[in-house]
């Protein structure tokens, strides 16, 4: 039952990050997420200063309001700072998760509060922080209704708004000029990107969200030119890693987190050589020269 729970919230995390990490491809803002990943960490020492507690909903609302300020400064610093869009996300997590170590290490002789413990989650133990009812119930993972809820909201958003994301992502000027706010609509994908990576990475792994959100995207890129399959294609190699890298896991007794990652690496190696459109093997077999 462990491993099922495991590889569900592996691939609840995979499909949120795999419908996002697409429109993240396409914007060139593929790294947004590690960034957020990290500069989250000052809103949860806050967070836990204000309450004096380390339960998730508090833990969860002063890392998304870092993330969504974490978006705020990427872009202020790219329109104002005319600075191009990497080095505006380098300076802000660099900048925000260093203030967030040093608010740990101010705090660290008063409160049990680390790096580690609130940056890096570990998927092998969400089978044991269960939702127990007030009759006695088990619920299953409280981590798998929290991913599986925003997995719901991600695709609601993603349904009600995919035209206005497509323009936005695809081409700013059109959709500025028929009326619709890229900036907006910026702020909203941003928001939902901070929402996605502070409910998973305190259960799977920065390192792991990272991927997910990156990996699958980028090899549904290399696979097809059609923007809907892609969407459809990247949640099923999210999907797919999670199922194989757990089991790859297992069987050499290491990481899950890693194995998963591992494995999305692989699908993209494997696409990047043998893609029908771009594979680097096929490609150079379609241009060899006939030999008589």
């Amino acid at each position: 039952m462990n491993a099922f729970w495991i590889i569900l919230t592996g691939s609840l995390v995979a499909a949120c990050c795999s419908l996002l990490g697409c429109y993240l491809i396409l914007r060139r803002m593929a790294m947004v997420g590690d960034a957020i990943s990290h500069a989250v960490l000052p809103g949860i020492v806050i967070a836990f200063l204000f309450t004096g507690s380390r339960e998730s909903i508090p833990m969860l609302i002063g890392a998304g309001l870092l993330g969504v300020l974490t978006t705020f400064l990427i872009e202020f610093f790219h329109r104002y700072a005319r600075v191009q869009s990497d080095a505006a996300i380098g300076v802000t997590f660099t900048w925000l998760f260093a203030i967030g170590i040093i608010l740990i290490s101010v705090f660290a002789g008063q409160v049990d509060l680390d790096q580690d413990c609130v940056l890096y989650g570990e998927i092998a133990y969400v089978p044991l922080d269960l939702w127990i009812t007030e009759g006695g119930l088990s619920m299953g993972p409280r981590t798998v209704w929290t991913i599986g809820a925003v997995a719901i909201l991600i695709l609601l958003f993603i349904i009600f708004g995919y035209k206005e994301l497509f323009l936005t992502a695809f081409d700013p000027a059109y959709a500025a000029a028929i009326g619709v706010s890229t900036t907006l609509w910026y702020y909203m994908l941003m928001t939902a990107v901070s929402l996605t990576t502070v409910a998973s990475f305190e259960s799977v792994g920065a390192i792991l969200v990272v991927a997910l959100l990156v990996a699958p995207p980028a090899t549904a890129y290399l696979l097809t030119d059609n923007f809907k399959t892609m969407l459809v294609l990247s949640v099923l190699l999210g999907i797919l890693a999670s199922f194989a890298g757990y089991y790859l896991a297992v069987w050499i007794d290491g990481s899950i987190a890693g194995a998963i990652a591992t494995v999305t690496g692989i699908e993209f190696t494997l696409a990047f050589l043998f893609s029908p459109a771009r594979g680097l093997l096929i490609k150079r077999k379609q241009v060899q020269p006939v030999q008589h």
